[in-house]
């Protein structure tokens, strides 16, 4: 269990970084995920349509997400511990189900058994 335990104090801030990759999580967590409706603005922001191609402006932008996905984890750093925190940098920005599911699968067993 010290190994599953260690893993996910690594994905929530203990690391070389000191940075959590669970938006929301921590002082420190991902600010520009791969994730279109974080980082496009809100409909009171923002009434009118945004197309798919005009959506560009906001993906390209090196600003924070106008609106958290609080919770979604990341995938994290690249093979060196790198993080590069933009949105193009999908592999480690994007908060993807595969990512997710398992670690919401970890906490529930440890919420249950400890």
């Amino acid at each position: 269990m010290a190994l599953i335990g260690g893993r996910v104090d690594y994905i929530l801030g203990d690391n070389p970084l000191q940075m959590s990759y669970m938006v929301g999580y921590g002082a420190r967590y991902p600010q520009r995920i791969h994730h279109r409706g974080s980082s496009l603005p809100s409909v009171q922001a923002h009434p009118a349509h945004i197309g798919c191609k005009a959506g560009s402006r906001y993906f390209l932008s090196p600003n924070p997400n106008p609106n958290l996905l609080v919770g979604a984890v990341v995938g994290g750093p690249n093979s060196t511990d790198a993080f590069p925190d933009s949105r193009p940098y999908f592999q480690e920005s994007e908060p993807t189900t595969y990512i997710n599911a398992p670690l919401v699968g970890l906490l529930a067993f440890f919420s249950a058994h400890y």
